[in-house]
């Protein structure tokens, strides 16, 4: 995961990775996480800040503690 994110963002401290990323690319990070991570255990959260107005948040695998808010 470590090598497959940096990547394509910019590592800023333990599992927290930040960066601007284009559509195709972020489609491409999301297929390679996909096939290295276990869906059915591990997890991967992405929050796409686009403006301080709008934000969604994708996870991929195993959801976990449910939804927190963005502080």
């Amino acid at each position: 995961m470590l090598k497959k994110s940096r990547q394509y963002l910019y590592w800023v401290q333990n599992s927290v990775f930040e960066g601007e990323i284009s559509e195709a690319k972020y489609k491409k990070y999301v297929t390679e996480l996909k096939k290295i991570i276990n869906l059915e255990e591990d997890s991967v959260i992405i929050y796409n800040l686009r403006t301080s107005k709008y934000s969604s948040r994708e996870v991929i695998g195993l959801e976990k503690g449910g939804q927190s808010n963005i502080l």
